[in-house]
């Protein structure tokens, strides 16, 4: 019987695609190195250990999306009431075994391994048990980055930076090496500046200061600190050379490189470029900032760095990557590394965000529609061409995916004001505030939008014809179909996803057929089909017959 099932919801293939105009002319090719090449070593930081609780359910709005926190194991260790105070969150360390989150009340707390004393908690000690730092209470973060020590450094809202935790190379900006079991403010050369962004690499530490500048310290074995030498930098160096003069409005470093923006969207890099990561046309380190001229013509808005590849986002969209391609992280469909800029998923939609994180090989990308793609080393798996995955966020890539799952970002909980027209759609769906049109079904109303169903669905079009009585009506009966079954359909038009039971997919098949909506049928074969058991066989059996001979 179950074989039979399997034959009768055969699922036609969809050869249809959408259709996009030619993408721009691409920088001349990059050149390409015969053999990956690996960055120098990194000084050996606190052994790691696994801290990795079972999954549990727990949703809260990361940036306009819904995300499950317990996707992160650590979250999982945290109760239904806590969770609902997280305003923002990070999961950090080389196993991700660390966390600090912040409450809308601004108070602070850590728990986890304690690697380096990277929690701030002013001893070594491990915790499952969220402590609060007190020392931080009521500072807003605008900004957190950490390293491989790991150190973290975070910037208030008030401006003022704060660093913590392993310093065996002056990466907390205090002029020694001893360890920072807890926050301490940095303020050496930073007098009078507001700090509103920071960034972390391996053993090296950025800020970005509200009027444009750029600082480094740290560890400097390959120049990422950018101040000509490759001497170590133990209090905060402002990075000038080619960015004298200039404004950054955004930083990010790899393992052992440095990369800035500035605000007429030009890119500049320096540190450590054997596999190409600094994106210049040669692997040399470079010990003060460069400008990356094959990137000249085009306005970058966003870099992001990965172990030892960048990527960067145009203001139109366009996805451009660089750098060490041993896992396939740039994307293009092999893994040969490109000593220069070269544009992937030209064939996709507009780009809206990238993601990547100086401790993984990872690479995350979000498109107008609110389609979510991830590439590179994606759970031991080698992804060499954008993958596109179910996720609503590239927070989810790096939970799910990323070795080890740390957050790529400080992670908000507030809802951003900006939503792609997808997640605009699905928002508006139901909604009786914004809604010209009510459906009744058993009884109950569903509301709508006639233009989005003329857009999304012939039968609509049709019907919303003058010569059509319900076009002008403000509330239509259905009794045909059953509530869930219309709502379902109707949800679709809205969000191109169905979820239903296999059963209730019956229902919904028989209107699809009724409504000629192939791409529908199409979903609810597949909802049938993977929910065969031997419970259900026989009602499923007889509903496959039954369509099978319809179509």
């Amino acid at each position: 019987c179950l074989v039979v099932m399997e034959r009768c919801f055969s699922v036609s293939r969809d050869d249809s695609a959408p259709c996009y105009p030619p993408p721009p002319t691409s920088p001349p090719p990059p050149q390409v190195l015969p053999s990956p090449r690996h960055p120098p070593p990194i000084p050996p930081s606190s052994p790691s250990s696994a801290l990795t609780p079972p999954p549990r359910q727990g949703r809260l709005s990361f940036a306009g999306a819904m995300v499950d926190v317990s996707k992160w194991p650590l979250f999982s260790l945290l109760n239904t009431e806590e969770l609902a105070t997280i305003r923002q969150a990070c999961v950090f360390g080389i196993s991700a075994n660390e966390a600090i989150y912040i409450t809308h009340g601004n108070e602070v707390f850590v728990f986890g391994l304690n690697s380096s004393s990277c929690l701030g908690t002013g001893d070594s000690l491990s915790t499952i048990v969220p402590k609060k730092l007190d020392f931080l209470r009521g500072k807003k973060a605008v900004s957190l980055s950490y390293g491989s020590g790991p150190h973290v450094l975070l910037a208030t809202e008030d401006g003022n930076l704060f660093a913590w935790g392993h310093n065996g190379y002056s990466q907390l900006g205090n002029g020694s090496t001893n360890q920072g079991l807890s926050p301490v403010l940095v303020t050496a050369n930073l007098q009078n500046k507001k700090v509103r962004e920071v960034a972390c690499g391996s053993h090296h530490s950025m800020a970005l200061t509200e009027d444009g500048e750029v600082f480094a310290w740290g560890y400097n074995n390959c120049g990422q600190i950018g101040s000509g030498s490759t001497a170590n930098q133990p209090y905060p160096r402002k990075v000038t050379g080619c960015l004298q003069g200039k404004t950054a409005v955004g930083i990010t470093c790899g393992q052992t490189s440095s990369m800035a923006l500035v605000d007429n969207g030009e890119v500049y890099g320096w540190g450590y470029n054997g596999n190409g990561q600094l994106g210049i046309g040669n692997n040399g380190n470079q010990l003060t900032p460069c400008r990356l001229i094959a990137l000249q013509g085009l306005c970058i808005q966003q870099i992001v760095s990965g172990y030892s590849h960048c990527l960067a986002l145009t203001d139109e969209g366009l996805l451009y990557a660089w750098g060490a391609n041993t896992y396939g992280q740039l994307g293009t469909g092999n893994k040969s590394n490109h000593l220069s800029p070269v544009q992937i998923m030209a064939d996709k939609e507009r780009i809206v965000e990238v993601a990547a994180c100086h401790s993984t090989h990872t690479s995350a990308a979000k498109t107008q529609s609110g389609q979510v793609y991830m590439w590179g080393q994606c759970r031991g798996q080698s992804i060499v061409m954008p993958h596109v995955t179910h996720f609503t966020n590239t927070d989810d890539v790096f939970a799910c995916f990323a070795t080890p799952s740390i957050m790529w970002r400080l992670a908000s909980m507030e809802h951003d004001d900006f939503l792609t027209v997808a997640e605009a759609l699905r928002k508006e769906f139901d909604s009786p505030e914004t809604a010209d049109l009510k459906f009744s079904v058993d009884g109950k109303c569903i509301h709508v939008h006639k233009a989005v169903l003329k857009i999304r669905c012939e039968h609509f079009r049709s019907m919303f014809r003058s010569q059509w009585s319900e076009d002008q009506q403000e509330v239509i009966e259905i009794g045909q179909f059953s509530y869930p079954v219309y709502r379902s359909f109707l949800q679709f038009l809205y969000t191109d996803t169905v979820d239903l039971p296999p059963e209730d997919a019956i229902g919904l098949l028989d209107l699809a057929t009724s409504y000629c909506e192939n791409r529908l049928k199409r979903l609810c074969q597949q909802i049938i089909k993977r929910g065969i058991t031997v419970e259900n066989a026989f009602t499923l059996l007889s509903a496959a017959i039954r369509y099978d001979a319809e179509v």
